[in-house]
């Protein structure tokens, strides 16, 4: 498709590169086979701590047509929750662009080196998964330019350089699932002669590896707009469209087709002992709760971006994607954050329920039962009644304060239980709606007492309610 390389930015290196710049992408297909393939694109690898001669020269190129980031949502972040500016950035705002430090910092100074070159346009293209994640990259470096700018620390057209429209922040919608490498992928490589390919995990926990273990199916929507010109990246699956339907393909995905699905699956999974997703799709009643809430409680409402069937990707998240015995996902993994996740997961649907005039809130007797299951969760004790550590999530303790003092085997009515969780089901930060007003919280008072009746009264609640 390109005669050019990738430029790869990582933040520090690492140590020797004993792979010469190559990576292994090992695809992990659903019908049991894997796929091996060698990644040469990679022409340089610089490192954004280490090599900010060489970036900025980079930044300064003409023909430099786009940046494109990976780095999770928490790469953008400029402020904490309290919406405070967080104190390293603080320090970059008042040292300026030549002792920039953080990640944000950095890519703006970077962005001055393309304004000194003669306001070169480029497009910065956030491929995280996070909701218009666009905003979120222009946001941070909005920020830095125009405080820099007000305290005379680059020239004064550089905030508008960055306001206008040379620089753009195209909306992306990305959906490949794709976990730290696996150990055991690790070993089939050895096997098959590529030695060294061993993951390792540092004392911060990250694992690395010279390979990427990732399942086949792919979605990559990304907003037309950029201003130096377009990569041919369409010719290779990647869909070019307006803002407009990049926001429904996202909606699509994260309200109805595919995350409220896994995130149920990550609830139940953690209660039920279960250490990878594709086992989940093995039992009959997590298969018929997520075909449930994704076709029937889902799908009457979802948003049709119409570059993609909702039907037919449901289809495939349901039947190919999720029960891949080769990807090693887990439920805990997806379990993190959950407290952030329920409001756009579920609470959008509640609320298409409650705005159609030919819908009735009373109809969802499904998502109640997730939400039941998270409460059920918060108490940290499996179905077996043995504990378990729940997987990090800033509400945790606060959520959890509301279930605290409920036990396993503890008689309680659903009134009784509403009027201790009256505080959190009101929350409608955390599901999206307040759970009493909509009318929902007996739903999931009942389901949570009946939940708590004793070690297998989780199972037993989804048999009485999903059925056999």
């Amino acid at each position: 498709i390109m005669d050019k390389g990738i430029i790869a930015v990582e933040r520090k290196k690492k140590g020797e590169d004993v792979h010469d710049g190559y990576a292994v992408v090992v695809t992990l297909k659903s019908d049991g086979t894997v796929e091996k393939s060698v990644l040469g694109s990679i022409a340089e690898t610089c490192y954004l701590y280490g090599s900010e001669d060489r970036m900025a020269e980079i930044f300064a190129n003409p023909s430099l047509k786009m940046a494109s980031f990976s780095i999770t949502e928490k790469g953008y972040a400029v402020v904490d929750p309290k919406g405070e500016i967080l104190p390293d950035v603080a320090a970059d705002l008042e040292a300026g662009p030549a002792a920039a430090a953080t990640y944000m910092g950095k890519v703006t100074a970077l962005l001055l080196a393309r304004y000194n070159a003669g306001e070169l346009p480029m497009a910065m293209v956030s491929m995280d998964n996070c909701s218009h994640n666009g905003d979120k990259l222009y946001a941070a470096i909005s920020l830095f330019a125009k405080t820099w700018a007000e305290k005379g620390l680059v020239p004064a057209g550089f905030a508008a350089y960055i306001e206008g429209d040379k620089v753009s922040f195209p909306w992306t919608m990305i959906d490949k699932i794709t976990p730290s490498p696996d150990l055991t992928v690790g070993a089939i490589l050895e096997e098959d002669g590529l030695h060294g390919f061993t993951p390792t995990r540092n004392a911060r926990g990250t694992v690395t590896a010279p390979f990427v273990n990732a399942e086949e199916t792919e979605y990559l929507v990304i907003e037309d707009n950029f201003p130096n010109g377009k990569l041919p990246l369409d010719k290779a699956g990647v869909y070019y469209t307006s803002r407009e339907t990049v926001d429904k393909v996202e909606r699509m995905k994260v309200t109805t087709c595919l995350n409220p699905l896994h995130t149920t699956l990550a609830v139940y999974g953690c209660l039920l002992g279960f250490t990878h997703i594709y086992d989940e799709m093995k039992d009959p009643q997590l298969t018929k709760l997520i075909n449930i809430i994704g076709y029937k409680e889902g799908l009457p409402v979802v948003t049709d971006p119409g570059i993609l069937n909702p039907k037919e990707f449901i289809d495939t998240v349901i039947n190919v994607r999720f029960p891949n015995p080769f990807m090693p996902d887990t439920p805990q993994r997806i379990a993190t954050d959950t407290s952030q996740k329920l409001a756009i997961r579920f609470g959008e649907t509640i609320k298409s329920y409650m705005a159609a005039a030919d819908r009735d809130v009373s109809d969802l007797k499904y998502i109640p039962l997730v939400h039941a299951g998270w409460l059920r969760y918060l108490m940290a004790v499996n179905d077996a009644g043995e504990a378990f550590t729940p997987s990090p999530d800033p509400l945790l303790e606060s959520a959890g304060a509301y279930i605290a003092d409920i036990k396993l085997g503890q008689a309680m009515t659903a009134d009784e239980a509403k009027a201790k969780l009256a505080g959190l089901l009101s929350n409608d930060k955390i599901f999206g709606v307040d759970l009493i007003a909509c009318g929902l919280a007996d739903k999931v008072c009942q389901y949570f007492v009946e939940e708590i009746a004793g070690p297998g009264a989780v199972r037993a609640t989804l048999v009485k309610y999903v059925g056999e």
